[in-house]
């Protein structure tokens, strides 16, 4: 991905999932907004957007983190969403047995003593597979890769959902779930 690209994908996930009120963009609350509403807006504040340049972010991004709608004309952030005008409903899905979390060592006192918590997001977001859950970790400072007991959980009456790009997602995961 380019720069300009790269660029432009990190002002996406921004503005989609954390503040459309920087660019006074409006989302429903399944978390889309209309394209040519977003282009708009984002040039009225400096940011040069066009349809080819979303939808080559969307179809190139290794993270799949946009949902274009099937009639091409919305746009939303798969997840992660901290804004609280958002509250996409995703189907209830039962997960497999083992997920996995990527977090920094200097959070481990923490999920010990607290589990792990949406903090600023809706969800705590789960990973299928460790090597990507250790690219989140490694993000935040040197990795740990936590195993999550994930129909432990499901049998115990948590819910379990998986966004459009994959990420699983649940509201809370007591440390008694987590093996480090």
């Amino acid at each position: 991905m380019s720069k300009k690209s790269t660029d432009t994908s990190k002002f996406l996930s921004y503005i989609l999932r954390h503040e459309p009120e920087a660019i006074e963009l409006s989302l429903d609350k399944e978390g889309w907004a209309v394209i040519d509403d977003l282009i708009l807006r984002a040039g009225n504040k400096g940011h040069a957007l066009d349809r080819d340049l979303i939808f080559d972010i969307v179809e190139s991004s290794e993270k799949k983190r946009f949902t274009i709608s099937e009639d091409g004309l919305r746009i939303r952030a798969a997840q992660g969403h901290s804004t609280q005008q958002v509250n996409i409903t995703y189907a209830e899905k039962t997960p497999p047995d083992i997920l996995y979390h990527g977090t920094a060592t200097r959070f481990i006192a923490q999920i010990r003593e607290q589990g792990l918590l949406p903090l600023s997001r809706q969800y705590v977001h789960l990973s299928s597979d460790e090597a990507t859950a250790i690219q989140v970790g490694q993000r935040y400072g040197k990795p740990v890769l936590l195993k999550i007991k994930a129909v432990d959980m499901y049998k115990k009456g948590f819910t379990f959902y998986q966004a459009d790009n994959g990420v699983w997602l649940t509201e809370r995961v007591p440390y008694e779930y987590i093996q480090e």
